[in-house]
């Protein structure tokens, strides 16, 4: 407490250059150490991911280098001349030679993709002789344990260090068996993946980069004296041996390293590649830590100026703000004409220049405000009238209801049902337009309203007018807005059938679509020429609070539907002079908001 009442009661230029010299030391004493530690891990992690890089680009490299010899070993699989030159029952040696010496498919892949450094064929053929291509397996062969699995694997290629016979030489093989003959003898493929062309790969890259296959052999290297040899027999943890595809700490040689690992399955194949980078953390960061120490000394030297530089920033910024204390303590006491000027354009400059705004923006706001309350109730008054103006006329609605029983009555005594049928449905529809309230209805009472509108037109039109209304019967509860649809019906017959001698159909479909449900009236009416049409389309177009008050028909429906729904629910018309006028309109989530 004691220290900040006296940080409290010290002048500012003081706080200041107190407050920003102990923060500059402090600050920067642990950015060094944070720095130091970050540029430490931010080199191991660049060399970690040049190093995953290159074990990406020797993936891909190694996988298109042997994809050539899957090739190869899939046409020679299926290639039944070299099935019958391997399998074939010779009667003598010069047969044999002149079969071999016709097929010279395999001499020509070796010499046609440098990919390849060998093809040699296992087949049991006790006719047959050993040309170096065409080779019978001994029981040293067959005994192998890449024999037994290319064998057991069924067609399926398979990749390991394999010595080769012609030179007693290890080389990473493909291996693959096919069927000789219908007898279910199988033979084996040997291709031999050339060893220049790998090492040509993992020369280019600058740390230690192994190939190693499912027995962890190592069938390629980039440093010599580690090609053939089994990872156990490397100076590592031993639990590199199981690692798969990632990047991990781990300890070679004696030294802290970091080993990278991306695995190559190549395809149809039942096993795969893995290829290992490792470098040692300590030569990485060996330039790292020179350059830290270049670092401390600079950031000593700055600090020596950033004192001096914070303590006249302090004084600067100290007289500034004393200036617009005066001026605020001003305001205070009443004087809204105070003008601060302040030079500059940084926070405190920026916060004269709002000082000076802001005797205006009170008042400007004021203003704000008092338009924005007069737009708000002009907005609500005019929703009010559009939502719930209806059709209610002032003639009192228990002597109108009586009086329309009265006539029914008298028509159905006199044994005019029809005009006793018309009545009542007048009756039916004046009586539910007259309670149609402020909120919402469900779709089958609005429906039903549509219906006694149209059956008093078929009493006045008679053969003239049919109509059909096709509903989705999970629709019928929907709240919607009352009198919605009942006026569009009433347009397609004041603007349809009253224009068309031969009469007219009117169709009304509610029908649910992705995220809402869509209302369809239409007509075969007359319909509006090109003109009239843009003309209405133009109206509907315009907003609320620019039309009058007093508004019918689809004018009123069109307001009402964007006001509760959005602009998205507006009515969109489409018509042709003579083939008649579509109406619709969109309700979105099949719900209004009530």
């Amino acid at each position: 407490m004691n220290f900040i009442r006296m940080m409290n009661d010290m002048k500012m230029k003081k706080k200041l250059a107190l407050t920003f010299i102990s923060a500059a030391v402090l600050p920067l004493v642990l950015s060094s150490l944070f720095l130091t530690g970050k540029l430490r891990e931010i080199v191991i992690n660049d060399a970690s991911s040049q190093v995953s890089d290159n074990v990406e680009r020797v993936r891909k490299r190694t996988e298109e280098l042997i994809k050539v010899p899957l090739d190869i070993s899939y046409r020679l699989t299926i290639d039944n001349r070299m099935k019958r030159v391997a399998a074939k029952k010779y009667e003598s040696y010069t047969e044999v030679i002149q079969a071999y010496r016709e097929y010279t498919d395999i001499r020509d892949y070796i010499q046609l993709y440098k990919e390849i450094s060998g093809i040699r064929v296992y087949v049991v053929n006790p006719e047959a002789l050993n040309n170096w291509e065409f080779i019978q397996p001994d029981t040293t062969i067959t005994a192998e344990a890449w024999y037994k699995e290319a064998i057991d694997q069924k067609g399926l290629a398979g990749w390991n260090l394999i010595k080769d016979e012609r030179n007693d030489t290890e080389q990473l093989s493909l291996i693959r068996s096919f069927p000789v003959d219908s007898i279910e003898q199988k033979g084996v493929l040997v291709i031999n993946v050339d060893k220049q062309q790998l090492s040509s790969i993992l020369d280019q890259e600058s740390f230690t980069t192994l190939i190693v296959d499912n027995r962890n052999r190592v069938v390629g290297s980039n440093e010599a004296e580690f090609f053939g040899k089994n990872l156990s027999e490397i100076d590592g943890e031993e639990k590199i041996l199981s690692r798969q595809e990632g990047s991990y700490n781990t300890v070679v040689g004696g030294k802290a390293s970091k080993v990278v690992i991306a695995n190559l399955n190549p395809e149809n194949s039942w096993n795969g590649l893995r290829i290992i980078s490792v470098f040692s953390v300590s030569e990485i960061t060996r330039d790292a830590n020179q350059v830290i120490r270049l670092g401390v000394v600079v950031i000593t030297v700055s600090l020596v100026f950033a004192v001096l530089l914070i303590y006249a920033s302090a004084s600067l910024l100290s007289g500034r703000l004393l200036r617009l204390s005066k001026h605020m303590s001003k305001v205070g006491l009443g004087s809204w004409e105070t003008y601060l000027h302040i030079d500059g354009k940084d926070e405190v400059g920026l916060l004269s220049k709002q000082f000076n705004a802001l005797v205006r923006s009170v008042h400007d706001l004021v203003q704000e405000v008092q338009e924005t309350n007069h737009q708000k109730n002009l907005v609500e008054q005019r929703q009010n009238e559009i939502k719930f103006k209806m059709l209610a006329s002032q003639i009192n609605p228990h002597f109108l209801f009586n009086s329309l029983e009265s006539i029914r009555m008298e028509a159905h005594i006199r044994k005019q049902d029809d005009i006793a049928e018309a009545v009542w449905l007048l009756s039916t529809l004046l009586r539910s337009s007259l309670e149609a309230g402020n909120g919402n209805i469900p779709l089958r009472e609005e429906l039903e309203r549509v219906r006694c509108y149209l059956g008093m037109q078929k009493f006045r039109y008679e053969d003239r007018l049919k109509y059909n209304l096709t509903v989705d019967p999970d629709l019928e509860e929907m709240p919607i807005p009352p009198l919605i649809i009942q006026p569009l019906v009433e347009n397609s017959i004041v603007h349809g059938l009253d224009n068309r001698e031969e009469g007219a159909v009117i169709k009304v479909e509610v029908k649910r679509i992705p995220k809402g449900v869509r209302v369809k009236v239409w007509d075969n009416g007359a319909g509006f020429p090109a003109e009239r049409l843009a003309s209405i389309r133009a109206e509907l177009a315009v907003s609320v609070h620019e039309q009058e008050s007093k508004r019918i028909g689809i004018r009123n429906v069109n307001d009402r539907l964007v006001m509760l729904y959005g602009a998205s629910s507006a009515l969109c018309i489409e018509s042709e002079p003579g083939k008649g006028t579509y109406i619709t309109f969109f309700i979105p989530g099949g719900a209004s908001n009530d």
